[in-house]
């Protein structure tokens, strides 16, 4: 019977709403693009990269994550980079992907903000030719200033019309949702739909605090809120999604096993839950091994995935939702 409802979800058309667009950049890719762009690579073999993929916490994750980031430069690049996770999508029968793009790391880089942005514009052309919706969403880094995060908005004006939403991302612990509120309080003015990183490793604080302050549509991760049953409640009654991660999850240690993953108690809940891939390339699984391994861990009837696939086009902003 899992073995049914695995090769169910594997088959029926969803959509993917977090998935970190750098965090696709797989071990070949990472080689490649530091040979192409003469930048010394730390590593020189596939097997030697992903030697560094057992990660402790989050910040190990983004140490890692960061030494691929570096290796990207031009327009080409990205290109390269979304029409790998574009023909994975489309083998997997994703036919809605929304996608976090790290505009705001470009000055760590020494890359120009309209290289990244020309590349993610294209690899959306290319996407829709194959009948795969891609939505662009940047992200602000918390760890950051939200002065800094103003002066990212501001850039990115010439872009608006090829961006969706916006996003809060990257180390939680010790960055509050609320030290950004006048930012995302002037991106919801300009008409973008809002999401952010939110209980994940902060506190369920960190999800209220997205919600009332912030004013976002959707939770990514959200797992905390489990931990207070009024958060639990509210977010059932707005049906405020949380795109949830679960292997992302049980690879950064945010639960100890799948078995314990909160999802279905979300979803017993009445709160609508979504899974996606979140870094598919350094985790070693994109969007049909999530559903796989969590309808195996936490024994998903059909009719549950059969929901949590429905649920990802309700929560989606893609215009064919």
């Amino acid at each position: 019977m899992i073995e049914q409802t695995i090769e169910f979800a594997n088959t029926a058309p969803k959509a993917e709403l977090h998935m970190h667009l750098e965090g696709a950049l797989t071990p070949e890719l990472f080689l490649r693009f530091s040979k192409r762009n003469e930048k010394p690579s730390p590593y020189s073999t596939v097997a030697e990269i992903k030697q560094r993929y057992e990660f402790q916490d989050l910040q190990s994750f983004i140490n890692i994550y960061l030494a691929g980031f570096s290796s990207l430069a031009t327009t080409q690049d990205y290109i390269d980079l979304m029409d790998d996770y574009c023909s994975h999508a489309l083998r997997e029968n994703i036919t809605s992907a929304e996608v976090f793009i790290e505009t705001q790391a470009c000055q760590f880089i020494d890359m120009e903000l309209d290289d990244l942005m020309q590349g993610c514009i294209q690899g959306v052309a290319n996407a829709r030719e194959n009948g795969l919706e891609v939505k662009l969403m940047p992200t602000f880094l918390r760890q950051l200033s939200a002065t800094e995060a103003l002066a990212n908005l501001d850039a990115l004006g010439p872009y608006y019309e090829h961006i969706t939403a916006f996003g809060l991302a990257a180390a939680e612990v010790g960055n509050p949702p609320n030290r950004f509120k006048h930012v995302f309080d002037r991106a919801r003015d300009m008409g973008f739909k809002l999401v952010a990183h939110a209980g994940e490793e902060g506190p369920p604080e960190y999800v209220w605090q997205a919600l009332d302050e912030l004013g976002v549509d959707r939770i990514d991760h959200g797992n905390r809120a489990i931990e207070d049953p009024d958060l639990v409640r509210r977010l059932a009654r707005d049906q405020i999604p949380l795109t949830m991660c679960p292997i992302s999850n049980l690879r950064l240690c945010v639960v100890d096993k799948l078995e314990n993953h909160p999802l279905k108690r979300f979803m017993d809940a009445g709160v609508l839950v979504t899974v996606n891939s979140d870094d598919p390339a350094y985790f070693g699984a994109y969007l049909n091994e999530n559903f796989a391994q969590i309808i195996s861990a936490l024994q998903l009837s059909q009719a549950e995935v059969q929901a949590l696939i429905e649920n990802s086009f309700t929560a989606s902003f893609a215009s064919t939702a």
